[in-house]
């Protein structure tokens, strides 16, 4: 048994806490040690609800007069964690942003589901080198293992339950949490054994594999927002295009090659099965960042993949992202001029992407002074590749970082600070030149594009 969950489990049965709710007033608040941020910012599902800024003692509070009962989420930016609120809670958080969630404590009405989300929540980051080491099982040692888990998380449920009785709504929830968690390992299971058994095809299941489909559901609207709920969408509905592809479709490519096909099946089975809409569009919108960022396909079948889109997404809450991002992906197709962006030399003059680039080869990589490894590897790479490709110009990029400390860095970066610049504007720059990973380079021939999509350790010998 985990320790945390089996001191969670011993905490429960020998604690006391006030459960009698008199009111529909809510409070939440707390405090935050080694800030990261000057706010707290309350949401529900991807809605602010409210912020609260850190008084002199870092403490925030939120009070409402009533509330939606449900699950929250609370950033404390960078991080941000769950938070179950009811009618009459009153609940008091303190944690350190050091170590964010293991320092994370509540208390006061409303503690107990709160304190055992987390501690699955731990518990289940704590499994995860566990569960790879048993992919490569077989599909019924592996369904017994991940039985064993996931009874073990519902049977501390059923305990805190006859303690500190829940309400129907936090039951569900909480079971949801470590039911959905198992279930995505279990989707991902064919695919992962195959990789390490590094077969062609996909492991022989029991007849019983997937009988914990019958359980689950589409189109819960208080499960949306859950990340194993929306992280087992992902995974089954992958795992359901796949093998409907493999078996159903008639297509001359190898399916694990035809990205496109693929994709579009996606996009159909989540429209024939999911009705719930805010679930909907945010697996419709995974499906389109995943292909537009990750395939890097041909300009005609980007197209025809965003014709699929809006004809059965056209007002998908995220379709203006989804769009930006298309039209940005096709402004920096292969023998486009690289777009008219400007940014920032040593001297503080402005200066155009294209000018840079007009005379002959040039590389565009990126970094930023938050990442200091980053920013070791990639200067390293650089002088590397200046030695073994003397055609090119490396021109760096940064982000993120405040013009100050940019200057800083640069004599101690080992970068030529003559083909260093920066940008202000790191959410324009994103858009325009699809800035993701961090990795990412473009290659330019006389400002022309060759390859915006190259990768600064992959893309060269």
């Amino acid at each position: 048994m985990n320790k945390r969950l089996l001191y969670l489990f011993v905490i429960l049965l020998t604690g006391c806490s006030e459960s009698k709710k008199n009111s529909p007033n809510v409070f939440f608040g707390g405090e935050i040690v080694n800030p990261t941020s000057k706010y707290v910012v309350l949401y529900k599902g991807d809605a602010v609800i409210d912020s609260s800024a850190l008084d002199k003692n870092n403490m925030f509070s939120f009070q409402f007069d009533s509330i939606e009962d449900g699950l929250y989420h609370f950033k404390h930016a960078p991080e941000l964690q769950y938070v179950y609120l009811d009618q009459g809670d009153s609940l008091i958080v303190r944690l350190n942003t050091v170590d964010f969630d293991e320092s994370l404590v509540f208390s006061g009405t409303g503690e107990e589901i709160n304190n055992f989300m987390l501690e699955i929540f731990l518990a289940n980051e704590s499994e995860k080198n566990l569960i790879d080491a048993y992919y490569g099982l077989e599909s019924k040692d592996f369904s017994r293992k991940i039985d064993s888990l996931q009874q073990m998380k519902l049977d501390l449920l059923s305990d805190l339950n006859l303690e500190f009785p829940l309400t129907e709504k936090e039951i569900e929830i909480a079971q949801a949490d470590i039911v959905y968690n198992y279930a995505k390992y279990r989707e991902r299971y064919p695919f992962k054994y195959r990789r390490i058994s590094k077969e062609n095809t996909a492991p022989k299941l029991s007849d019983d594999y997937y009988a914990y489909r019958n359980d689950l559901t589409y189109n819960n609207r208080d499960l949306t927002y859950l990340r194993p709920y929306y992280e087992f969408m992902v995974n089954h509905f992958g795992n359901l295009s796949y093998m409907s592809c493999t078996h159903g479709c008639d297509i001359k490519d190898n399916m694990a090659k035809n990205h496109l096909h693929f994709n579009k099946h996606k996009l159909k089975l989540i429209d024939s099965l999911v009705v719930e809409k805010e679930l909907k569009d945010n697996l419709f919108r995974n499906v389109a960042v995943d292909y537009l960022l990750k395939v890097h396909d041909s300009e005609e079948n980007i197209k025809i993949f965003m014709e699929v889109f809006h004809a059965l997404s056209d007002n998908n809450r995220h379709i203006d992202e989804i769009n930006d991002l298309y039209e940005g992906i096709m402004n920096i197709q292969p023998r486009k001029k690289i777009p008219n962006i400007e940014v920032t030399n040593i001297n503080g003059e402005n200066v155009s992407l294209p000018s840079i680039a007009k005379d002959g080869k040039t590389v565009f990589y990126f970094w930023s002074g938050a990442n200091k490894k980053h920013l070791r590897d990639i200067s390293k790479q650089i002088s590397r590749l200046s030695q073994i490709e003397p055609t090119y110009k490396f021109v760096g990029i940064n982000v993120q970082t405040n013009s100050d400390e940019w200057k800083s860095l640069l004599p101690t970066s080992g970068f030529n600070a003559e083909n260093q610049y920066r940008s202000d504007n790191f959410e324009y720059l994103t858009k325009a030149l699809i800035v993701y990973p961090m990795n990412k380079c473009i290659i330019t021939d006389n400002d022309l594009i060759v390859d915006a999509f190259g990768d600064i350790y992959q893309s060269f010998p």
